[in-house]
């Protein structure tokens, strides 16, 4: 299937400002025949810590644009946004990925950004998301989650592609860039991975989108500037690559 990035810019806590700008790159992922467009991680609202402007229900407007464009355009979208859950305080930065069926599925970022604070602003969730998307099994990440290798490991042999979106600072643009590559070959898999461009909140971005194959080939890439990203993948191509190299048997675990 052919997967798109929406590599963009966020306009700070405006959401509305952003899903104007974003519809038409998603129907234009779609109409360039992917199956999937991913956003970014806070695609709406930037990685801002003011949970009280940008907080929103379970349900709300972000997951509804989601949504709302799957049904739209026939594919799958994705990206994160900031979720109260029912009886909480604080959010959950929660990756939605919304089907053209109507599914939803959420995975709610395991591990909080505590460097920038988003310890003190966000809750962090405790469960691993995999789906199986039109015979792909795809595993759900978001930033931060990219630096802790076991728990990537926990479920590779349940995925084919690993989804991560991202707000990474060009200040570390280097392990941005190397812990995809890593952990697609350490897992045998596709890293799908979604990063924004342009500046928010004092930072600058890069982007480096890219779709890295399970034998860590960059498919796909862009930088610096706004653009759609699209590259095939198939489970066939990880499933051989596995029954070649057998690295996935030798590792120890526990």
């Amino acid at each position: 299937m052919k997967i798109a990035l929406v590599q963009h810019d966020i306009v700070w806590e405006d959401k509305d400002a952003n899903f104007a700008r974003l519809e038409p790159m998603i129907a234009a992922a779609a109409a360039a025949g992917a199956r999937v467009a991913l956003l970014t991680e806070t695609f709406s609202t930037g990685f801002s810590m003011d949970t009280s402007v940008i907080g929103e229900p379970v349900g709300g407007p972000s997951s509804s644009f989601l949504a709302a464009a799957a049904r739209t355009h026939g594919m799958w979208v994705g990206g994160s946004c900031p979720e109260v859950a029912e009886g909480e305080t604080l959010p959950f930065n929660t990756f939605v990925l919304a089907g053209p069926d109507g599914t939803v599925h959420r995975y709610r970022k395991i591990h909080p950004f505590t460097y920038g604070g988003e310890d003190r602003a966000f809750q962090g969730g405790n469960s691993f998301v995999t789906v199986e998307i039109e015979g792909l099994r795809v595993s759900l990440f978001v930033c931060y989650d990219l630096r802790f290798a076991d728990e990537w490991w926990s479920v590779a042999r349940a995925t084919d592609a690993y989804f991560v979106v991202a707000n990474w600072p060009e200040v570390r643009r280097l392990h941005w860039q190397s812990l995809v590559q890593a952990r697609a070959i350490e897992n045998q898999a596709y890293v799908v991975a979604c990063n924004r461009v342009g500046s928010g909140g004092g930072l600058d971005y890069a982007g480096d989108s890219r779709i890295v194959d399970p034998l860590g080939e960059v498919l796909a890439s862009a930088a610096r500037t706004e653009a759609i990203v699209i590259a095939e993948v198939t489970p066939e191509h990880v499933a051989a690559t596995r029954d070649r190299f057998r690295f996935l048997q030798d590792r120890r675990t526990g």
